[in-house]
């Protein structure tokens, strides 16, 4: 089991489960900086010390086989897990390497010690400086809070008016630094899966351009460290994307922190203070409260924030009865009366404040007066999964494959709002329908992807229902491919008919869009990213959740790359073996198979472009957000037999709720951490692979001419690809084929690789 969520919610609260989980990552943190500074240590020890060479090399690798990663969450995604197996790949590597002495690493200092420092000083530092703060106000929090308490209500309404007003600004304060603290813990943990790992991958890489007897390990090493590198990429994009939503979560709670609390209609805890009367004198003790409504319990845990561990035992009764005391009948103020089934006496005890006695007495069935809470209630369900709704979308989907299937950025770059909301509303309103003429240039197909979304994202329920949204991700997560590729094939037919419909045309439509990616640009996982928060986003928007995003991606992916299984066949119990046969098949048949979802970002992980070159790089992969249209066909023209894409009844389309659906698009840098915009980081992956790929490739209508391969010719990688069947080969820019020449498979090349032989994408490699 991995680290906890720390959820933005419980900050308020202020639990003592809060605390325990806070607790976990600080001593994470602590572990992993103790690790860092031994590997820096080892790291000096291995470059100064020629004669101990071997000594140093074996502790090294003794050091990295007993470090685990800790991830957030109860599962890990494959590229997490290669990540996570990834030291003990090196310390591997390194027990072989530690029988041949040879020269003095010369880089070493800069691939390895400097950018662990860098992470240790920059997050770590800021890490334990955060808490520090954090501590600090608990304190401040806690004294001005039991001070302000013991206030008697017979003073002054002034001077109580501004008493309020002082405790208040604290807890504000208090909050706001609770919730920093928690964002930089967790963005702290999820940043060393690639700070980390990517100088030690790094440092690996020169030790065997230096080490001659390396060089047959390398060969040896070289499959891992392909898939790591790409493990690597996409760790990176998915914690960006993940980063924003958090921070902008954050933001939310800063600015409305009453509508985020976590208030549920089943239970109500938090802190109250109890009178506790003790021979002639009462004294007011600190607990702990938690209250559950169906079998009214409540539980009161004594506690104490400041030393950060229990004091004493659990003490819990039934509750008979709640009733406010009235200010002229005790000194306190916010107090009110419990009785219990099984426990006698009449408990006083004190809430924080008004609006906190209110809610504990509404909770507990008071003598009180209940309100509800007032709440901004979100708008939502104003289209409906209905036969309009199928028409529409039908007819979008339509004008997309027949005016801009090959589109660069196609659904990623959004329509402005107001163009979208017009045109959608136009297209549900039956009188104005039949006007709509989407062959028009009057509307842009980046507005028709974008009402698209917009009417996804105003469904009352996402489209995969709220129900089996749970049962999705935890398909995601099972280890096995083929065994989440049958659980989610059950689970579709596990929907409603109408939403069923309207993912299989989707779905099919996605299928489409991806297998013209070589001219849009939208891959597989780009087409995950864009629709899987939309189509699974959850109830509740917690940081858990945002957590699942990279899980909501390989959901959508899985339905689009086996959309004939999953729609077509019935799921067969258990999983037997006709889904064994189906996953025996060939993958790719003819021209209208998928398109290769290899990685289309080169590896640049051990050179780094100087300024010039990001800039070049950044003026020539740029998208046009207003791409020119292609001619509309005429509505009446017969589609072909093999283009089913042509056909409006066959087109399949459903959107996802982007949160990039309404709002305009920017370019930023990849790396930077700043950036606030969600649609600019779910947009990443593709907008990566425009910048880093030359405009020769990323069109390939404007090649000349495609050499044509002949047997027994070498061939070299342009780009890295990760095989996602056993018949594929994996490779890293640069590579090397041998005896390469064309194959059965339309688009594929067949060639050999360290004696394997195995299919290439055509359009990744040049003939030398």
């Amino acid at each position: 089991m991995g680290l906890p969520a720390l959820e933005f919610s419980d900050c308020y609260l202020d639990s003592p489960q809060f605390r325990d989980r806070l607790k976990s990552h600080e001593l994470e943190l602590d572990k992993t900086n103790k690790f860092i500074k031994e590997l820096i240590k080892d790291g000096k020890a291995l470059i100064q010390a020629l004669k101990n060479l071997s000594t140093a090399k074996r502790k090294f690798a003794e050091s990295l086989n007993e470090f685990k990663f800790q991830c957030i969450g109860d599962a890990e995604t494959d590229d997490e897990i290669c990540i996570a197996k990834s030291l003990q790949e090196f310390a591997g590597v390194l027990q072989n390497l530690e029988d041949e002495r040879t020269r003095m690493i010369e880089n070493a200092n800069d691939v390895l010690i400097m950018p662990l420092e860098r992470f240790r000083k920059e997050q770590i530092s800021a890490a334990k400086e955060a808490k520090k703060k954090y501590d600090k106000e608990t304190e401040k929090y806690c004294a001005v809070l039991e001070k302000h308490l013991s206030l008697s209500a017979k003073k002054k309404e002034a001077h109580l008016h501004e008493a309020d007003s002082q405790v208040d600004h604290v807890r504000q304060h208090f909050y706001e630094v609770s919730l920093e603290y928690v964002f930089k813990v967790q963005e702290v943990q999820e940043r060393k899966m690639f700070d980390f790992v990517e100088p030690l991958l790094a440092f690996l890489q020169g030790l065997f351009t230096y080490y001659h007897h390396g060089y047959e390990l390398a060969k040896d090493f070289n499959h891992f460290k392909t898939d790591l590198t790409i493990s690597i990429q996409n760790t990176r994009n998915r914690f960006e994307s993940t980063r924003s939503e958090v921070e902008c979560l954050m933001r939310k709670m800063k600015e409305n922190p009453h509508e985020h609390k976590s208030i549920s209609h089943d239970t109500m805890e938090g802190y109250l203070f109890v009178q506790e009367k003790r021979s002639f004198v009462s004294t007011w003790v600190k607990y702990y409260c938690t209250y559950h409504r169906e079998p009214k319990r409540v539980t009161m845990v004594l506690f104490d924030q400041k030393s950060g561990g229990k004091v004493g035992e659990e003490e819990s009764f039934t509750l008979k009865s709640c009733t406010r005391r009235k200010t002229d009948s005790i000194e306190k103020r916010f107090c009110f009366d419990v009785e219990g089934v099984d426990r006698s006496g009449v408990i006083t005890m004190q809430a924080l404040s008004e609006e906190d006695r209110r809610l504990w007495m509404e909770a507990m069935d008071g003598r009180e007066p209940v309100y509800n809470l007032n709440r901004d209630s979100q708008s939502e369900g104003m289209v409906q999964l209905d036969v309009v709704g199928f028409n529409v979308v039908k007819k979008f989907i339509y004008a997309v494959e027949t005016r801009g299937i090959d589109e660069q950025g196609l659904y990623r770059i959004v329509g402005v709002n107001s163009r979208v909301q017009k045109l959608l509303g136009l297209a549900m309103d039956p009188k104005t329908c039949a006007d709509v003429e989407l062959d028009s240039t009057e509307w842009e197909i980046k507005t028709i992807t974008s009402a698209i979304k917009f009417y996804l994202r105003m469904l009352p329920a996402p489209l995969m229902t709220y129900q089996y949204q749970r049962s999705f991700i935890k398909a995601a997560k099972r280890d096995n491919q083929e065994a989440r590729i049958t659980e989610i094939h059950s689970i579709v037919h596990w929907l409603p008919e109408k939403n069923r419909q309207m993912l299989d045309l989707l779905t099919k439509h996605l299928a489409n869009v991806a297998n013209h990616h070589q001219q849009n640009l939208m891959t597989v996982a780009n087409l995950g990213v864009v629709f899987g928060p939309t189509l699974l986003r959850p109830q509740e928007e917690t940081v858990a959740a945002i957590m699942d995003i990279k899980f909501q991606n390989i959901v959508v992916e899985i339905l689009i790359e086996n959309h004939e299984r999953i729609f077509n066949d019935m799921p067969v119990p258990g999983g037997g073996p006709a889904n064994l046969q189906l996953n025996l098949q060939p993958r790719r048949r003819s021209t209208e198979s998928k398109a290769p979802s290899c990685s289309e970002r080169p590896l640049t992980l051990f050179h780094t472009p100087t300024h010039s070159q990001k800039v070049e790089e950044r003026n020539s992969g740029v998208v046009n957000s207003t791409p020119e249209l292609q001619q509309p066909q005429p509505a009446q023209a017969k589609a072909p037999h093999n283009n089913p894409s042509a056909n409006p009844s066959s087109s399949s389309a459903a959107v996802h709720h982007n949160s990039s659906g309404s709002h305009g698009h920017s370019w930023t840098p990849r790396n930077s951490l700043t950036s606030t915009d969600r649609d600019q980081d779910r947009g990443l992956t593709a907008r990566q692979n425009l910048q880093s790929r030359p405009n020769s490739l990323l069109n390939p209508k404007s090649r000349t001419s495609i050499p044509t391969s002949v047997p027994g010719r070498q061939a070299r990688a342009l780009y890295a690809c990760k095989a996602e069947h056993h018949s594929e080969l994996s490779f890293i820019a640069g590579t090397t084929f041998e005896n390469v020449h064309s194959s059965r498979e339309p688009g594929w090349l067949e060639g050999t690789l360290d004696g394997r032989t195995g299919l290439i994408p055509e359009n990744y490699v040049e003939f030398v």
